[in-house]
């Protein structure tokens, strides 16, 4: 019998449970050899719904003294990747960081530099190059059926990212800004497709239009503020936007949790304290006069990534919730629409797909299917996003990248 791989997950919220806990737990080729968070609390109950046993440890090195790794997948905060990563790969561990690989680029390069001396593998946790949609779009891209592709777009309609503003994500601290969280594998989708083209500059607009005060869907009674949490809100029966802890999220996130870091994962989303957007747009022109645009909006009751491909032979357009691509050529013929099948797991099947890449990857089976250089072009264009939308300019990349 095949020996079982060693992998241990450090931060243990939603992805770390419910992600790559389960999909590991899955695997009868995978052993979930520990647990790590700071919150014992919260990696407790993580072990008590994977069903699991494992050692639980509040810090890295303590997993180190005492564990045997063949990898570990960092799933903890993005502010938390560099630190992580960096240790886990001096400990010798290979690593697979959930996206983004870190909050800016002068964390990303220490990950990278660490690798190399190490020789250890970093994988990148962009699940949306497992999605099979975009696996067929760019196996159309390559191929030809579009020729040379000179302009893409993709419009983003994410309902349940209003949540972000209730939980750790709303903050630039802990992020890097949304423009780095939530669209760096965004970004690198674009990059992947097009064939990792040099990015030289980028635009962009981002605001809170909607999640503050003003945007409270609700008349507010004398006396009766909304909040803290929308557990215990006056308001949680007639707000449309609630977000209500289950039983089994509050074993995670509920009171006990929240005594040991203070950290509530469902504050009111239109009064919490936030510097990052709840929409935005976004340019990137890469060389060869190759452009592309990133809308995103986390208001709306769709959710959907809707591509548009552009080359000088055809055309694309893309739904991920439709699983479907449609290709117009120039100059006229027939359209084709292909239907692709539905795959179980989240993001469209990806995240299954996710995961066994990196085990077939430590394995030794595969390679790669994201590096942490390619993680760094991505954060870089968050980075340079970010600083276009907070200073209002035109952002070169070589100020990012040197």
């Amino acid at each position: 019998m095949e020996k079982k791989l060693r992998i241990g997950i450090i931060g243990m919220g939603s992805r770390g449970t419910d992600c790559f806990g389960m999909r590991l737990k899955e695997r009868s080729d995978v052993e979930i050899a520990a647990l790590c968070d700071p919150n014992h609390v919260r990696a407790s109950a993580a072990a008590k719904i994977l069903n699991i046993n494992p050692p639980v440890y509040i810090n890295i090195d303590d997993m180190a003294d005492k564990e045997q790794l063949d990898g570990v997948i960092i799933a903890s905060p993005d502010c938390c990747h560099r630190d992580c990563a960096v240790t886990a790969l001096k400990h010798g561990w290979n690593v697979l960081i959930d996206k983004p690989l870190a909050t800016n680029v002068a964390d990303g390069r220490d990950i990278v530099e660490t690798a190399k001396r190490s020789g250890k593998i970093v994988m990148i946790g962009f699940n949306l190059r497992h999605n099979a949609v975009l696996k067929r779009l760019k196996e159309i891209i390559d191929g030809g059926t579009l020729g040379k592709v000179f302009l893409a777009e993709n419009r983003e309609f994410y309902d349940g990212g209003r949540t972000y503003m209730s939980r750790w994500n709303r903050l630039f601290s802990k992020t890097g800004g949304l423009w780095n969280h939530k669209a760096s594998h965004d970004f690198d989708i674009f990059n992947w497709l097009l064939g990792f083209p040099k990015p030289l500059r980028v635009t962009s607009f981002a605001a809170v239009n909607v999640l503050n005060r003003e945007g409270i869907p609700f008349p507010v009674e004398a006396g009766h503020e909304p909040g803290p949490s929308c557990n215990v809100c006056h308001y949680k029966d007639k707000c449309p936007d609630k977000y209500i802890l289950s039983e089994k999220l509050l074993a995670q996130w509920g009171p006990e949790a929240q005594a040991v870091d203070g950290y509530v994962k469902n504050l009111c989303m239109y009064l919490s304290d936030k510097d990052n957007h709840d929409n935005g747009m976004a340019m990137v022109e890469y060389e060869n006069d190759i452009k592309v645009g990133l809308f995103e909006t986390f208001i709306g009751s769709k959710n959907d990534r809707i591509y548009t491909i552009v080359g000088d032979r055809g055309m694309a357009e893309v739904s991920l919730t439709d699983r479907t691509i449609t290709i117009t050529p120039r100059w006229g013929g027939e359209i084709v629409t292909y239907h692709i099948n539905k795959e179980q797991g989240g993001h469209g099947g990806a995240d299954p797909r996710l995961v066994d890449t990196f085990c077939n990857v430590l394995r030794g089976e595969e390679e790669a299917s994201s590096t942490a250089e390619q993680g760094l072009v991505a954060t870089a264009l968050g980075q340079a996003a970010e600083f276009s939308r907070r200073q209002h300019r035109i952002v070169e990349m070589s100020e990012i990248l040197g």
